[in-house]
């Protein structure tokens, strides 16, 4: 005769030494997540073009994931301090890194870093990209890139670009811009992006690489001459602006990018998740509009696509790099 409750008590058993047998982190991956607030790592100020998106996201992934998602502002060291903050976080699913595509450049660019981006960090979601604008001052005799190349090529050492300091975007992309061109200017670094565009107002410096919502305004007015976008395609929001290939330098079609990684070792069920919760939040119209309006192009890729592109660019910024001899201050 069977006895229910004698083997109930037996599988119960059972069930207590399997679990035991289970080590303590596999236990904790199979908990439901997410099963606490989630923290947004920005490693920049408030406000810019990073700060924005990640908190636009974060309102939104509240309703997808029933967990409050925190924006921290953690910067310093141009992005290091926060970016170190999550290669040493705990890979639970608590805390993520929203950056931008700068992170490709550190490899090369800075030394004595305390995390490898390559092994402590793991891509989760290309979340948008977006085009430079290629700026000149409008009291150049120059209306377009075949143009600028030319005077480059016609006063050698003598054409200044500017940026936000040494290895920021607009100093990387403008030494791109001098190797694919084969011309001798000469990079002028500022305190920030501000400084840069009155420099370039003021006549100081010849020519920026910014981001479209930094310089439009000043292109609509009249005081800034827009050459080219940088993307394989014309920007929404300055539909008249030629692409650079169109404008006299094909095969240059750069784009900046901002995306969602996390601590090495975050579980693949979670990253998956989270994956999937970006692009679902990605596809709501008043996202997509909002980030249309900051110049950018929505993806919500797979850690898988990620990957790859981060990969990519960092070999690509590698070469530049190196080939400029572009030495952090």
């Amino acid at each position: 005769m069977d006895m229910p409750g004698r083997r109930g008590a037996i599988q119960l058993v059972a069930c207590g030494f399997a679990a035991a047998a289970i080590p303590a982190p596999a236990r904790a991956q199979t908990r439901a997540w997410p099963d606490r607030p989630i923290r947004f790592v920005v490693p920049y100020p408030p406000g810019g073009s990073t700060d924005p998106v990640a908190r636009l996201l974060a309102q939104d992934l509240l309703t997808r994931l029933g967990q409050p998602v925190i924006v921290e502002n953690r910067a310093g060291a141009a992005g290091s301090i926060g970016t170190e903050a999550v290669a040493h976080a705990a890979p639970d699913g608590a805390t993520f890194l929203f950056h931008t595509s700068v992170l490709a450049t550190e490899p090369s660019f800075k030394t004595g870093l305390p995390y490898d981006v390559q092994k402590d960090l793991v891509p989760i979601s290309l979340v948008a990209t977006g085009p430079y604008l290629l700026v000149v001052n409008p009291s150049l005799p120059i209306h377009s890139v075949a143009e600028l190349i030319a005077f480059t090529r016609a006063n050698p050492g003598k054409v200044n670009f500017g940026s936000a300091g040494v290895g920021s975007s607009g100093h990387l992309m403008g030494e791109r811009f001098a190797l694919r061109a084969g011309a001798q200017m000469v990079h002028i670094p500022y305190r920030g992006a501000g400084p840069s565009i009155n420099a370039l107002i003021q006549n100081e410096i010849q020519f920026i690489f910014d981001t479209i919502p930094g310089s439009r305004g000043l292109v609509e007015d009249g005081r800034l001459r827009a050459l080219a976008v940088t993307g394989a395609e014309r920007a929404p929001l300055l539909p008249d602006v030629p692409t650079i290939g169109e404008s006299g330098l094909p095969d240059f079609a750069t784009e900046f990018w901002l995306g969602l990684l996390g601590p090495a070792g975050l579980p693949e069920a979670i990253r998956t998740r989270m994956a999937d919760a970006v692009r679902e939040a990605l596809a709501e119209p008043t996202v997509r509009e909002r980030l249309l309006q900051l110049g950018l192009v929505v993806h919500g890729s797979t850690p898988a696509e990620f990957q790859a592109v981060l990969q990519r660019d960092i070999a690509e910024w590698r070469d530049v790099i190196q080939r400029a001899h572009i030495q952090a201050e």
